[in-house]
């Protein structure tokens, strides 16, 4: 019987700054089709690992493979169905929506001819087709956010790297932001977010990962995770407290 090749695997990941250990020895497999949420308190190594899987950070252990390839010994391989979307996403504030898509999809080797309609596609799904006249640097924050969401997705990739991608987005732009996710992983991709909002995440991910200094303290279902805390009626909330409590504790 064979098995698909995961969409991200995580092996043993190590990550240091001076003395201190960011991430220690991280392991996760993320199969294809699956939206995963990485949990933990400030500090926990959340965003290191995400910048390490995406290349912009290089582990001091372990690997991590994209599809198979691994970011350390094959970089543009696994970089090539990535997507990776930052806290705080780099637009060009004098380039209008359509020039920023066709920009970014000149730096993924996408052809003209494929890029056009692919970003006018993107523009009218994410509901900023009416601003594709303004510059960027007039958008609003749930705009901007929307606007690096549609770059991210300009290349078609297969896997979704997203930082906090929910933060400071009104009710309306978060429903479009979700909604987009899920259509996302329901045709085959596989996202890995990172967000403090933990009904987002209750809401969203098949699974969930809690990691606190930089481990993995906790992975699996909302129900597995209440039979990992004890608490088998408790909110994601509640448990999320619960099983950092734990791990700080050591246990």
């Amino acid at each position: 019987m064979s098995f698909p090749v995961p969409a991200l695997q995580l092996e043993a990941l190590v990550k240091r700054f001076g003395s201190h250990v960011a991430v220690g020895g991280l392991s996760l497999t993320l199969p294809p089709g699956e939206l995963y949420a990485l949990l933990g308190p400030n500090g926990a190594g959340k965003t290191t690992t995400l910048r390490m899987i995406a290349g912009l950070l290089q582990p001091d252990g372990g690997d991590a493979r994209i599809y198979g390839h691994s970011v350390v010994r094959e970089a543009r391989e696994a970089k090539r169905p990535l997507a990776y979307l930052p806290d705080e996403p780099l637009l060009y504030g004098k380039l209008r929506p359509l020039e920023y898509l066709e920009f970014v999809a000149g730096l993924w080797g996408v052809d003209p001819a494929e890029a056009a309609p692919r970003a006018r596609e993107l523009l009218r799904w994410l509901d900023l087709w009416e601003a594709r006249g303004a510059l960027t640097e007039s958008f609003s924050r749930g705009m901007k956010q929307k606007l690096a969401l549609a770059g991210a997705l300009v290349h078609q990739p297969r896997l979704m790297i997203l930082d906090e991608p929910l933060t400071g987005l009104d009710a309306g732009a978060a429903r479009q932001v979700k909604d987009l996710l899920l259509d996302f992983v329901q045709q085959g991709g596989s996202v890995v977010l990172t967000t403090h909002i933990l009904e987002v995440a209750e809401r969203l991910a098949q699974r969930l990962g809690i990691i606190v200094r930089g481990q993995l303290v906790a992975e699996g279902s909302l129900e597995e995770l209440r039979l990992r805390s004890g608490d088998r009626g408790g909110t994601l909330e509640e448990v999320f407290l619960d099983l950092v409590g734990a791990g700080k504790d050591g246990t």
